[in-house]
């Protein structure tokens, strides 16, 4: 993943309602809401959750798949995971021990 695609990724998720938006996608799982479902659990006028959702598309973190005459907005999770990995993949490259799978210190030997 480029950087600026991450830089994109976190701006997007660097709003409070945006933020709550694509974790609430998230524990949906691919399934997704529709925008009036959205609407509804989330307490947000449809302009303003127009306006999040765009921009969480435009950062890549959630898609949009049309069934019938329903949209459905649901996370990417494989861009989600890159975002993630991108922030992680470097953990403890420069201390001086090594550090486990969850970057913490590991015991000396």
């Amino acid at each position: 993943m480029k950087s600026k695609d991450v830089i994109a990724g976190l701006a997007a998720l660097a709003q409070e309602s945006r933020l709550a938006l694509f974790r609430l996608l998230v524990k949906r799982g691919p399934e997704g809401f529709t925008p009036t479902q959205l609407a509804r659990k989330l307490a947000v006028p449809a302009p303003t959750l127009s306006f999040h959702l765009k921009e969480l598309q435009r950062a890549g973190l959630i898609a949009a798949r049309r069934e019938g005459r329903c949209l459905y907005y649901s996370p990417d999770f494989a861009r989600m995971h890159a975002l993630v990995g991108f922030l992680t993949d470097q953990c403890c490259v420069l201390a001086d021990g090594g550090c486990d799978t969850q970057c913490a210190a590991a015991e000396r030997r």
